[in-house]
């Protein structure tokens, strides 16, 4: 794979991409997407996918694999559905997980946006096994979303990074940083990450794609940028180092995207010229980064990278 832009070829697409359409659902569905990701204890890859049923409504569905891209053995009903009767702020679907395995509680976090007639809320629920869930409900009312937690204490206290949109903005967004005690009480909250403005490829809104990941070098945040275009969005993916004591210190932001959509995959679907991770998983022995993403908003897709090269990418090139 080659950047748009010139970048070095950091990430390279699965060859068997997409990874995941709707033709490989158990049960009819439109889309399935922007999946959350994590290993298991058994060593299978989880993603939960993000499937937009024939109404519009969105729903979070498991599918597992033992090495990561064949073989999907998914659920054969929504794994985590929209339940607007008793969490009203479902009514229109739930959408975009992002997984946190917390190992401090021995318990996965589950971030996703819950989505209702009020606008997009930030949610929270917890799993230990991905069949049963505590709902923590709404902890960052809307409009709020691209939320991922940290996977351990920063100080006495968890930490999210999420992606308000105040209207002052006019749809641009930024990330920011909150903290809790508890999972349930969210305060102290800070921007750490600014879109920039003009003709950059992030100048339109960002938001945190997986959750952190812990590198020697520091938090690598991958991220999603947005530029406006006369001929519409374009989403890509690009990244930064937060400082591992203190997230909220930036130590290096790549000026250029890493990857963005070149594929016919990535190009036509229900939302055209999208690459939108929310999942990744990496390998310890070999020091590979597997980064799942939303292709058009239409197909799963997988791209790859060596961890190392892309914190060494951003320490040389990054400012």
């Amino acid at each position: 794979m080659t950047c748009d832009s010139g970048c070095e070829d950091l990430f390279t697409r699965c060859a068997q991409n997409p990874i995941l359409s709707a033709r490989d659902w158990p049960y009819p569905i439109n889309t399935c997407f922007n999946a959350g990701a994590t290993k298991l204890a058994d060593g299978r890859t989880l993603l939960l996918v993000r499937v937009e049923d024939r109404r519009g409504i969105s729903h979070l569905t498991a599918a597992r694999s033992t090495d990561g891209i064949t073989n999907w053995e998914i659920d054969g009903a929504p794994t985590l559905g929209p339940e607007p009767e008793q969490y009203p702020e479902e009514e229109w679907g739930v959408e975009d997980s992002r997984i946190t395995r917390l190992d401090e509680i021995n318990q996965y976090a589950v971030t996703y946006t819950a989505y209702s007639s009020a606008g997009p809320a930030v949610a929270l629920a917890t799993t230990t096994d991905f069949h049963s869930f505590e709902r923590l409900r709404v902890v960052l009312p809307p409009d709020n979303k691209d939320a991922a937690l940290f996977p351990e204490r920063v100080g006495d206290r968890w930490a999210m990074l999420h992606r308000p949109m105040p209207a002052s903005k006019k749809g641009s967004g930024d990330i920011w940083i909150s903290y809790s005690p508890d999972l349930r009480h969210w305060g102290d909250h800070r921007r750490i990450l600014h879109s920039r403005s003009g003709a950059w490829w992030d100048a339109g809104k960002i938001g945190i794609s997986p959750p952190p990941i812990k590198t020697p070098e520091g938090w690598l945040l991958l991220y999603h940028g947005v530029r406006n275009t006369a001929a519409g969005c374009i989403y890509r993916v690009g990244a930064a180092l937060m400082d591992l004591e203190n997230p909220e210190r930036l130590i290096r932001r790549g000026d250029e995207w890493l990857f963005g959509p070149e594929t016919d995959y990535e190009r036509f679907g229900d939302v055209g010229y999208v690459c939108f991770p929310c999942g990744a998983t990496v390998d310890e022995s070999s020091g590979m980064l597997h980064l799942y993403y939303g292709a058009a908003d239409t197909v799963m897709a997988l791209a790859t990278a060596r961890l190392d090269d892309v914190t060494d990418f951003l320490l040389r090139d990054g400012r």
